[in-house]
């Protein structure tokens, strides 16, 4: 009796091995086959780009919204979108369908998910703020008084920010100042909405996640928060006139880096005391800013310029220049780091690089009209996503 049993269950479980190793080689193909790119591009909707062949497979319509920002949930399953027609699209990856919208209000623009929340920067405008909730006291600096930013005009050069979409769609001094909604991804629904400055662009997250830091263009100022709460912790002064736009903490997590676009510099600040500890000349109009997975790089988009440089981590000297297309504002490396892609929204394209020499633009990938933002996965670094 105890023969047959062992003889009559073995061969069940050579089968279920042999099951488990096919589905086991199945998913690591499946995994290898998933390394795509999402590209927003303003009148056209999502583009996805295969990273093996780095050809565009198809694009995702969102009809006349205007698509810009965006970012993916840490699972990868949903891509978050902002629309220039006001609202959030919540994309499935697997599908390439829209299966919810949140209303957001006047202009999103920029958008981060971090720990099963996204924060969506926009301008309320006429309409009005979105819902609110728990919002007591948010906008406040914490043990100071709420005080009302300076804001400025709108002056940019040619090929600044009047090229979104080819409308000059900024708030300007005299209008509310923008604000970032916070966007639960389990009930997709707004949940607060914080005031900012005017013009809010770049989005980054403190190393520890504790702390949310915006740039504010109209106002030169960065804005640092408590993540969830968006509780106002201080604001820092740069330069007057000089916008800044993108914002990136460096590997270690003990500085912050901000590019400013009109003077065509970008200052390091110590995470800590958020001081200037450094300020850097680049070319013209510098956006988009990241560092590369090694950290030993700093890549900077100096769209007006239509260059990728490259700077040394530590010493933040210049390393080298990459000629690049037209209005070029954010990028990314591929998920193996081999590769720079980057979104040139006036060249109508995604320009790639190879990062391993010395940045050299390889090739082009088309039928992107007005380029915008640009993520991959699995997630690498870039000017928007951090992995």
């Amino acid at each position: 009796m105890h023969c047959t049993i062992g003889h009559t269950h073995r061969p069940k479980r050579a089968a279920a091995s042999v099951a488990l190793a096919v589905l086991l080689g199945a998913a690591a193909g499946e995994a290898s086959a998933a390394a795509v790119a999402y590209v927003t591009s303003e009148t056209n909707g999502v583009g996805v780009i295969d990273l093996d062949q780095m050809t565009l497979t198809k694009t995702i319509g969102l009809g006349k919204d205007g698509p810009r920002g965006l970012s993916l949930t840490a699972d990868g399953r949903r891509l978050l979108v902002a629309n220039k027609s006001g609202d959030l699209s919540a994309i499935d990856t697997s599908t390439g369908k829209v299966v919810a919208r949140v209303k957001i209000g006047k202009n999103p623009e920029f958008v981060r998910v971090h720990r099963g929340l996204a924060y969506v920067t926009y301008e309320p405008g006429d309409s009005g703020p979105p819902p609110q909730a728990a919002n007591q006291g948010a906008g406040k600096p914490e043990g100071k008084p709420e005080g009302k930013p300076e804001g400025k005009p709108e002056t940019e050069a040619a090929g600044g920010k009047g090229g979104k979409g080819g409308h000059d769609d900024d708030d300007g001094a005299n209008s509310p100042p923008a604000e970032v909604a916070i966007v639960d991804l389990k009930t997709m629904k707004v949940v607060r909405s914080v005031k900012s400055g005017h013009e809010t662009e770049g989005v980054e997250f403190s190393p520890d996640g504790r702390e949310l830091l915006v740039t504010n263009e109209g106002d030169d100022t960065v804005s640092v928060y408590r993540t969830g709460t968006g509780k106002l912790v201080r604001t820092v002064q740069m330069d007057k006139g000089s916008r800044p736009r993108g914002i990136k903490a460096s590997p270690d997590g003990k500085q912050y880096v901000v590019t400013l676009e009109n003077t065509s510099k970008f200052v390091v600040l110590d995470a800590g005391t958020l001081k200037t500890v450094k300020t850097v000349d680049t070319k013209l109009g510098p956006y988009g800013v990241a560092f590369d997975p090694a950290g030993k790089h700093l890549l900077i988009a100096a769209a007006r310029d239509k260059t990728l440089q490259v700077f040394d981590a530590k010493t933040y000297e210049h390393v080298t220049d990459a000629p690049v297309g037209q209005r070029c504002w954010h990028f990314s490396f591929t998920p193996d780091g081999s590769k720079v892609l980057m979104a040139c929204g006036r060249s109508n394209a995604v320009f790639v690089l190879d990062a391993k020499n010395n940045y050299q633009t390889v090739s082009q990938i088309g039928d992107l009209p007005l380029a915008w933002g640009i993520v991959t996965s699995p997630p690498s670094q870039g000017s928007i996503e951090s992995r």
